[in-house]
């Protein structure tokens, strides 16, 4: 095993982001604008580490024609500080598209256009971060029965070694989930390996698809996957009767305000239930009505000419997957009768979702110190930070994994520009002040 560096002098950053997704961007812009207002006592010095060798979201899903589900408005940036240089329509106008936008009269940018604006952004703050760097482990400094520092092992190229930060922001994003028993394979996918996974079947003729979901990324794999296959059969299989239309209506977007996860804090745990149980239509398996319609305006097309390649299985699920010499046979198994179906296909997609990496699986002992609620949840303040025991002084922030505290945006783009500015007033209300001789910029691939 590598052995850790020599750094005799390793610089104390004020804040160490682990990840270095869309949410840690904002995070990094954020304290950039900070740096740029004030004088050198009051700046904020910080690094991120990102296991990634560049910047990448979801790229398995940058469908070519798939939009985003969030106003361009909602960017890294515009909630926060509408004068920002980073925001979507100073990436427009760098890349001499803005009239254009504009004349285009939609809300909803292209996700590869999108996600273009976020790596145009990245890229902006990259002094920053070290890609190719993956955070092992996170230990205590211990000093007089106290923790002002923690010591954080990042693993690179160049081997291991060891940073000193006074806080730490946890943005390692989001796991792609398959239901239990069922193994990722050349066969058997999950969705966010779609493009990569079909560009290594070009030159091959597939002959039947099947995807198991039922929200926005299921629907987009069908519609994808109908499209670039002309003459393969695509079987969708979920347990609804169809897919459920989003709630984008003016009204229960409210449920994305930032006062809206004021709300939701402050409210007693049933109330929170509630609130879930509303307004889970705007987000969770649901499918944006234009492409449910296109899917069914498709699928009664071909029944007409009787040339059938859009299958629908509802009200089912997919029992077993079994991976054959020549591809992968699925049980369809209904939910009213119990009968099965078995489907032999060449691949079978799971969009199935996510869940949010485990926010405190590399904290070690550092974990012991956090304290949870009475369902073992990790109690986290207003203002992202986990709350820990009173001998660990360092701040332990969250972007994501705050459902059960915040609400139903602490995954979404909708709510990140405005989370990253009360994370930084937050960092500024605990007295933070780096010294020339404790921290210095650091130097990007070395930290």
């Amino acid at each position: 095993m590598s052995q850790v560096l020599p750094d005799d002098a390793p610089p104390v950053h004020d804040l160490i982001g682990i990840g270095f997704g869309p949410s840690n961007v904002a995070m990094a812009i954020a304290l950039g604008e900070h740096n740029a207002r004030v004088d050198g006592r009051e700046s904020l010095s910080a690094h991120f580490f990102e296991q990634q060798p560049r910047f990448g979201w979801h790229r398995g899903m940058l469908i070519d024609d798939a939009t985003m589900q969030v106003s361009f408005l909602k960017d890294l940036v515009t909630l926060r500080n509408p004068a920002s240089e980073f925001s979507f329509l100073c990436y427009l106008q760098s890349r001499d598209r803005l009239i254009d936008f504009i004349n285009h009269k939609n809300l909803f940018p292209l996700r590869v256009e999108f996600h273009d604006y976020f790596e145009w952004a990245a890229a902006k703050v990259d002094d920053q971060v070290s890609y190719g760097h993956e955070v092992v482990s996170v230990t205590p400094v211990v000093h007089d029965g106290a923790v002002d520092h923690l010591d954080v092992t990042v693993r690179s190229e160049e081997g291991l070694r060891v940073h000193r930060a006074r806080n730490l922001v946890i943005g390692t994003g989001l796991r792609p989930l398959v239901p239990e028993g069922v193994e990722r394979g050349e066969r058997v996918w999950h969705n966010s390996d779609l493009l990569r996974k079909v560009e290594a079947l070009e030159g091959a003729s597939p002959s039947r698809f099947v995807v198991v979901g039922a929200g926005q990324s299921a629907a987009e794999s069908v519609a994808y996957l109908h499209r670039c296959f002309p003459r393969a059969e695509v079987c969708a299989v979920f347990s609804r009767y169809g897919y459920s239309p989003a709630d984008d209506s003016s009204f229960a977007n409210r449920i994305f305000d930032p006062g809206a996860v004021d709300d939701y804090f402050a409210a007693p745990d049933g109330v929170k239930d509630r609130l879930m149980a509303y307004h889970g239509n705007t987000n969770y398996s649901v499918v944006d009505i234009d492409l449910i319609d296109d899917l069914y305006r498709q699928m009664y097309r071909e029944k007409v000419l009787g040339t059938e390649r859009l299958r629908f299985l509802n009200v089912s699920r997919v029992a077993g997957v079994e991976e054959t010499p020549d591809g992968v046979r699925a049980t369809v198994e209904s939910l009213v009768t119990g009968e099965e179906t078995l489907l032999d296909s060449d691949v079978v997609v799971f969009a199935t979702g996510y869940s949010p990496a485990d926010p405190v699986g590399l904290l070690g002992e550092v974990a012991d110190r956090c304290l949870r609620d009475d369902e073992g949840r990790l109690r986290v303040e207003r203002d992202y930070r986990i709350a820990t025991d009173p001998g660990l002084r360092c701040g332990i922030y969250l972007q994501g994994g705050t459902e059960h505290t915040h609400g139903i945006t602490t995954s979404l783009l909708s709510n990140t520009a405005i989370r990253v500015g009360e994370i930084l007033d937050s960092l500024l209300g605990s007295g933070l002040k780096s010294t020339s001789d404790e921290a210095r910029p650091a130097v990007r691939g070395t930290a």
